[in-house]
């Protein structure tokens, strides 16, 4: 792990609380409109998670098991002039999944809603990037002034200067994390 990481992913907030209690390993990511015509690619294997609110104040788009998260989360939700940055994920294992029969093979791993993966799944072209994540996390929340700089619907954000990882705990134990990144290559590697 680095001592210092200046780059941030946008994330639904409540997939960082999920991320943040060790309820989910992974991310999935399709990418935003502003990812350019080659789509998503994981540019960086260590990143802040800057919590994001659109798009998820839909129960419907979450599995029965996030709404009352989303409710405390949306409800907590910082002001608009700081956005907290606590979480740093390193990324263990990239998957690109292009075949829809590995979806229901997911089921429990993450808090999307099944309708939301399969939506997700088929925008644009069909596929989606898989990314076992190990979650550490600050004593404190770094807050982050907000800025224009951040705005518009992309997965990476340079932040104005990298933040330092000192202090960082691990979410999960090395066998806790070791077994749930096992389960997961489990279901998409053939």
């Amino acid at each position: 792990m680095s001592t210092e990481c200046g780059i941030a992913f946008k994330e639904w907030a409540v997939i960082c609380q999920a991320l943040a209690s060790g309820k989910q390993t992974l991310i999935l990511r399709k990418g935003g409109i502003h990812e350019g015509r080659d789509g998503f690619r994981v540019a960086h294997r260590e990143f802040w998670l800057f919590p994001t609110y659109l798009h998820q104040t839909d129960r419907m788009k979450l599995v029965d098991e996030a709404g009352l998260v989303l409710d405390a989360t949306l409800l907590d939700r910082h002001e608009t002039d700081s956005v907290p940055l606590q979480l740093l994920a390193e990324v263990t294992d990239v998957f690109e999944i292009t075949d829809e029969v590995l979806l229901p093979k997911l089921k429990g791993m993450h808090w999307w809603s099944e309708q939301t993966l399969k939506e997700r799944f088929h925008y644009r072209n069909p596929g989606l990037f898989l990314l076992v994540v190990r979650i550490s996390k600050l004593p404190e929340i770094h807050a982050l002034e907000n800025s224009p700089h951040f705005a518009g619907c992309r997965s990476w954000v340079d932040l104005p200067a990298p933040i330092s990882t000192a202090g960082l705990t691990p979410v999960l134990n090395e066998l806790e994390f070791a077994t749930m990144r096992a389960e997961i290559r489990s279901k998409v590697v053939e």
